[in-house]
């Protein structure tokens, strides 16, 4: 399974300032990188951004997505818009959009099926917080956010010609102490949580938990990235702050090749 790259840019970058990181990253990307990359840049530069990725294998993602199709949600996109702009990847769950917004784990499963439902694959972001870590209670929460998207993700409700041996899904363990802090997760810390989630997803799903990639996500750089994309069960990562620069986006993508064809 080819690892993945998510860039989340967040609040950073305009249109120009996206369009010339694109035009330098066309330049950086390896022909054959051994990871696959996704940019996602701020709902601003959606249009532009995919029309500059545009005959490349780098993919468009989101960051976030309202459940509804349309109507009166003043700020919000619906997931056929982002489909509309060529999007492949969508953020959801985010542990800014939970601990900022308050979103819940019913809102999270409402729109990992809306995204399901529109032919994109979610990049679903689970994970504790400090306090819960250091209670003991890390699979604890991380199974309760997995069992409430869980009904969205299930073969039987896949889309038409969405069903198969692999879901269009990703998951991204993203422990919240470790979201912009500089402090990170071990390796160890990392693996024997993605274990978990695999055999969660194994024992729900069966042999499609197999084709989930898991990423992780935590102040990620490239001086830490290869040891976590080393682990059996780390099949790439969510990137915040060391994606916003061209060189370092490539050089991410770079170790975690290594990194995974080691593991």
């Amino acid at each position: 399974m080819l690892p993945l790259l998510v860039a989340n840019w967040k609040m950073h970058k305009t249109k120009a300032d996206a369009l010339a990181f694109i035009d330098e990253l066309r330049r950086l990307w390896p022909d054959r990188p051994g990871c696959e990359g996704a940019i996602a840049p701020p709902f601003t530069a959606l249009d532009a951004v995919g029309g500059a990725l545009r005959g490349t294998a780098i993919a468009l993602a989101a960051q976030n997505v309202h459940w509804e199709e349309e109507g009166a949600f003043t700020g919000e996109v619906a997931a056929r818009f982002l489909a509309d702009l060529g999007c492949r990847y969508v953020i959801v769950g985010h542990s800014e959009r939970r601990s900022q917004w308050g979103e819940t784990d019913e809102q999270i499963a409402r729109k990992l099926q809306t995204v399901l439902a529109h032919g994109m694959a979610p990049v679903w972001c689970i994970g504790e917080s400090l306090r819960e870590r250091e209670a003991g209670r890390v699979l604890e929460v991380v199974g309760r956010q997995l069992a409430a998207g869980l009904g969205a993700v299930t073969p039987a409700r896949m889309p038409p010609g969405r069903r198969g041996p692999e879901l269009p899904l990703v998951i991204a363990y993203e422990p919240v102490w470790a979201i912009g802090t500089g402090r990170i997760a071990e390796p160890k810390q990392v693996q024997e949580v993605h274990a978990a989630v695999r055999q969660w997803l194994r024992d729900r799903l069966g042999g499609a938990a197999d084709g989930v990639r898991l990423l992780y996500g935590g102040s990620v750089t490239p001086e830490n990235v290869a040891a976590m994309a080393a682990q059996p069960d780390v099949n790439g990562a969510l990137v915040g702050g060391a994606s916003l620069d061209a060189k370092q986006f490539v050089l991410l993508a770079q170790r975690i090749a290594r990194g995974g064809a080691s593991s």
